[in-house]
Parts: structure tokens; C-alpha cells; sequence
């Protein structure tokens, strides 16, 4: 969130910094000793020691055999809370790996959580990008990606507007639309039919997405297969429709 949002007048240090470590942790390969932990975080030697014996007390860090450390149990407790807290069926996990295993893509699912756009799933596939902005629990970019795009279309035109308002536009590629009334237009193009991004989010990916539709706007879901290609391949559009069919029956 660092660089979607102001740093609060009231930051607490030690606590931006361990999450700095894990963060650190986390995207490390291997396991990382404290020493290498302040210098990938900027920290003094002390100060990493004394964060990371805390974070490992507390679970969130686990020592490895080598004596570096890796992410602890904790972490993986409070991803399965993240999960839960959507409150969605067993059934949507099995969709979306059935639509990776059929596409061999990345299959996403989307949803408005706490009024915002975020990534509620996600399956990885092998000839999808790995997209850093389009992890489990972020919020996205809605007015660049396919999953906000779907999600966006169900909203009335009025809420939409205030929803982007709020978020911003950012320009993500030359493609990205930036402009309220560009995006309405591009969105009531889609029609019916599945929604389409080709290179707005990122260069040389495009994007296909389709609608659960729920009780309201605010709670339909948003099925997304990424690639690598300019263009999405028909066989991983068809996919992708199926699969919201296969959902829109499922119950709350």
C-alpha cells in the first residue's frame, strides 16, 4: 500500500519495518540470514536482530536448518483467515483450476470486498506473466485490468464514476485508459458478451473476464484468465465463459 497511499502522520516505525522484513522474506528464494535482512531492508544490525527474534517468537519468521530464516506458520494462518473472510464455496476453487489446468493460464477471481476491487482467488498457469500487482487480498487497479473491468460494468454509471474518483486513474501502458467517460464508453461496447483488455495493464499481455452476476452489483464475481499474447486466444475465452456459467448457479 505504500504506493497507492500517503504516509500517516502517526507511522509507527517498528511495525513498517517488520513488515518490510517479511516482505523481504517472502520474496526471497532462499532463506535470508539477519545480516542480509538489514541490508536488503536499510536496517541497522541491532535493530534487524531485535524485529526478527520478535517476528519469529510471534511465528511470522521460522529459523531454517542453515540458520537463516524463512516465513513462519503464522503467515500461512493468516492467509487462510484472508480466505475465509471472502466466504465463497469450495466449488469456486475447483472452477478455477479447472480453467488453469484447461488453459494453462493464470485464472483469477474477482470480487467488491469492503467496496473495493480485489483478488479473492487465483490459480497459476504456465504460460500466464506473473503479474506482483495481482496477488490474493490487493487491491487493483480497476480501471486497467480485465477483473476491475467486469466488476466496474455491473456498477450504475453514477457509483462507477464516484468508485474511479476515489481510486484514480493511473497510467499503467500508452493503452491505459485514464478518462471516466473513455472507460463507460469502453465498457458499453462489451455488451453481453465476455470483457476484453489487450496491453493496459501491462505491455504485451492481454486479459479475458466474465461476470458471475449475484444479488447486487456490489457482490457479483469477476472469472479472468491472463496470457502472454496480444491478442487472447479463442479456446481461453470460450474456457473463461464456461467457467463463470459453471459458478452462476453456486448459492451463497
Amino acid at each position: 500500500m505504500r504506493d497507492s497511499a500517503p504516509q500517516p502522520t502517526d507511522l509507527i516505525q517498528s511495525v513498517s519495518r517488520a513488515f518490510r522484513i517479511l516482505e523481504e522474506v517472502g520474496r526471497s528464494r532462499a532463506p535470508l540470514t539477519v545480516k542480509a535482512i538489514a541490508r536488503r531492508c536499510q536496517l541497522n544490525l541491532s535493530t534487524a536482530y531485535h524485529l526478527v527474534r520478535t517476528l519469529a517468537y510471534e511465528g511470522y519468521l521460522a529459523r531454517s536448518p542453515d540458520g537463516g530464516f524463512v516465513l513462519g506458520p503464522s503467515v500461512a494462518r493468516r492467509f487462510h483467515d484472508l480466505m475465509a473472510s471472502f466466504d465463497q464455496p469450495p466449488q469456486v476453487r475447483e472452477v478455477l483450476r479447472h480453467l488453469s489446468a484447461m488453459t494453462q493460464r493464470t485464472a483469477y477471481l474477482g470480487r467488491f470486498v469492503s467496496g473495493r476491487v480485489v483478488v479473492a482467488d487465483m490459480v497459476e498457469g504456465p504460460m500466464s506473466p506473473y503479474l506482483e500487482d495481482l496477488e490474493v487480498g490487493l487491491d487493483v487497479a480497476a480501471h486497467a485490468t480485465v477483473l476491475g473491468k467486469v466488476l466496474l460494468a455491473e456498477l450504475p454509471k453514477a457509483q462507477r464514476a464516484e468508485y474511479l474518483t476515489d481510486q484514480g486513474m493511473r497510467r499503467f501502458t500508452t493503452r491505459t485508459v485514464i478518462d471516466i467517460e473513455a472507460l463507460d464508453r469502453e465498457l458499453s461496447s462489451f455488451g453481453t458478451g465476455p470483457v476484453m483488455e489487450h496491453g493496459q495493464y501491462r505491455d504485451g499481455v492481454s486479459c479475458v473476464g466474465a461476470v458471475v452476476r449475484r444479488d447486487s452489483p456490489e457482490s457479483s464475481w469477476a472469472i479472468v484468465a491472463s496470457t502472454r499474447e496480444d491478442e487472447v486466444p479463442p479456446e481461453v475465452i470460450w474456457h473463461t465463459v464456461r467457467a463463470a456459467e459453471d459458478l452462476a448457479p453456486v448459492p451463497f
